[in-house]
């Protein structure tokens, strides 16, 4: 098992938006993360992207910050895209299993507009909720394949 930290905490009020940054979220079962537009059944309910990934983007628009490529949760220390379909993640009691990676970008994504790249339709992941509870931007993460 491997560990990864948690960097940011995003939601926000409507889909096709940045993410707002947030101090905690509470994860539902199978729902996703309470009072985000993207919450609901499905197999998208939470998207995850590193931080190693932004950082890169931020060489073609330094104003680029975590939530902007609409991740709920950013994190560090973790190739996301290279977990198999099905791996586990586990954030304090919350486990989230990778069910996407990557998808595709949506038409007119400022970002892509900017900068002629964007990095989540490669490189961020999506996962159901197998196990619910409360993440705060403080919290550790591990995985397992």
């Amino acid at each position: 098992m491997s560990s990864f930290s948690i960097v940011s905490l995003n939601i926000s009020k409507k889909t096709g938006e940045p993410k707002k940054p947030v101090n905690a979220i509470t994860v539902k079962s199978d729902f996703g993360i309470e009072n985000d537009a993207h919450a609901g059944p499905g197999h998208r309910q939470v998207s995850l992207l590193a931080l190693e990934d932004i950082r890169i983007m931020q060489q073609k628009l330094r104003t680029i910050k975590p939530g902007d490529f609409a991740e709920n949760i950013t994190t560090q220390g973790i190739d996301l895209p290279a977990l198999p379909l099905g791996s586990k993640l586990t954030i304090g009691e919350v486990v989230l299993e990778v069910t996407q990676i990557g998808k595709t970008c949506h038409k007119g994504c400022s970002i892509l507009e900017q900068t002629g790249d964007c990095i989540m339709p490669r490189r961020g992941i999506f996962t159901k909720v197998i196990s619910g509870g409360e993440i705060s931007h403080e919290s550790t993460g591990t995985y397992h394949i």
